[in-house]
């Protein structure tokens, strides 16, 4: 039973990773045929974190009512649902109406996801099972290629991945007893039928420590993804075509990262994982800031960061029960997810702003900062619960 639930967790990340990557690989086409500008593609992507953060705030409640299992398949189906809205969208307000329930699914399913794994594998689980997260994200691209280059159009790509959520919802939904006999056999589970509100899981001890930690590492990463390009052409004179490959390779860095992690996770412990990861993140940094030339170093540096990237943000979710209990594990990965999705949608943004009336160059500069800002946070929040536990 604990296996055969294992799997279809794994399928259950895969279907949380195809979604995340659709809007980038379909904009260039969607936005010629609604008549929009291309930032507008940022706004579609801010309703979907709205949602996310709204949904990631609720799960404690969702899950604690209605149990991982059923949030699960439910939100599945909400994202399939609105991915095959937007496969029918001949108008950008059409998909900012679909653009709430997508949103919405992605954030329940990924707080109760989270959680579950946490409080009942072992961490290296938790890196493998991000790492199918990196597969289903890279997947979904590949599919939305095929459509558009075959002539097929981008509704096709994304009625495409609908389908293939769909069926992942039937899985789900056939599963649900699996989910139910694996928690009657937790006997040891601490499961209070009351939840936390906001301001309760913020009084908790090291709450205020991994909140700005979350924000930090997801802005990061997402910064570091989104601007890399941009930094090697404009700031290093890379050429195109090597600064967008060197772009992808540090998401296979975070991917392959958390991979090999998961071999030594178990061994080397959640906070020892984090503080190699960061460090590893900030030689990356140093290596994409210094002025050598040729550009050999600071290319590999960008995979360097990936490689670092990879191990904090399984390691910070499963390390949650551990650091404040199983009983509050759920709200406050909940709040962990809003923080990350909150870093996530504000800071690459802002970075654009600052390097529009600045410079690109202090691009590395702006990473460093968010990696300082996430060790220091880690190491306080590490004290705090060993003061507590003593």
């Amino acid at each position: 039973m604990y296996s055969l639930l294992l799997v279809i967790i794994y399928v259950a990340f895969i279907s949380l990773g195809l979604p995340d990557s659709l809007l980038g690989a379909a904009w260039p086409s969607m936005q010629g045929q609604m008549g929009v500008p291309w930032s507008f593609a940022g706004i579609i992507s801010m309703i979907i974190a709205g949602g996310t953060i709204v949904s990631s705030l609720l799960s404690d409640r969702l899950t604690k009512k209605f149990g991982a299992g059923l949030v699960t398949a439910v939100s599945v189906l909400m994202t399939a649902a609105a991915l095959f809205g937007f496969s029918l969208s001949d108008s950008f307000w059409m998909l900012c109406v679909w653009a709430i329930p997508y949103g919405l699914g992605a954030g329940a399913v990924d707080a109760a996801l989270n959680n579950y794994v946490a409080l009942h594998y072992a961490s290296r689980h938790m890196n493998w099972l991000h790492c199918f997260w990196g597969v289903g994200a890279s997947i979904s691209p590949y599919i939305m290629g095929y459509c558009l280059t075959n002539g097929l159009g981008w509704n096709s790509g994304y009625r495409t991945v609908s389908i293939i959520q769909i069926s992942l919802t039937f899985i789900l939904i056939a599963s649900l007893p699996v989910w139910k006999k694996q928690k009657s056999s937790l006997t040891n589970e601490k499961t209070p039928s009351h939840t936390l509100k906001l301001s309760q899981i913020v009084r908790i001890k090291g709450v205020k420590f991994i909140i700005p930690a979350f924000f930090a590492y997801c802005a990061l990463e997402q910064t570091a993804g989104l601007w890399a390009s941009s930094f090697l052409v404009l700031n290093r004179g890379v050429s195109l075509e090597t600064a967008a490959r060197y772009a992808s390779f540090f998401f296979l860095g975070i991917t392959a990262g958390r991979f090999l992690s998961g071999f030594i996770s178990d061994k080397i412990g959640d906070r020892n994982m984090i503080r190699i990861g960061i460090v590893i993140t900030a030689l990356g940094i140093f290596a994409v800031w210094l002025p050598i030339a040729p550009n050999w170093l600071c290319l590999n540096g960008l995979i360097i960061i990936g490689l670092g990237c990879a191990p904090v943000y399984p390691s910070i979710i499963h390390a949650t029960p551990a650091n404040f209990g199983k009983e509050n594990s759920q709200a406050i990965v909940g709040v962990q997810m809003a923080s990350a999705y909150t870093g996530t949608t504000l800071m690459p943004p802002l970075f654009g702003l600052i390097a529009d009336n600045a410079s690109i160059a202090i691009y590395p500069a702006f990473l460093l900062i968010l990696a300082v800002l996430m060790l220091v946070m880690t190491e306080k929040l590490n004290k705090t619960v060993s003061a507590r536990k003593m």
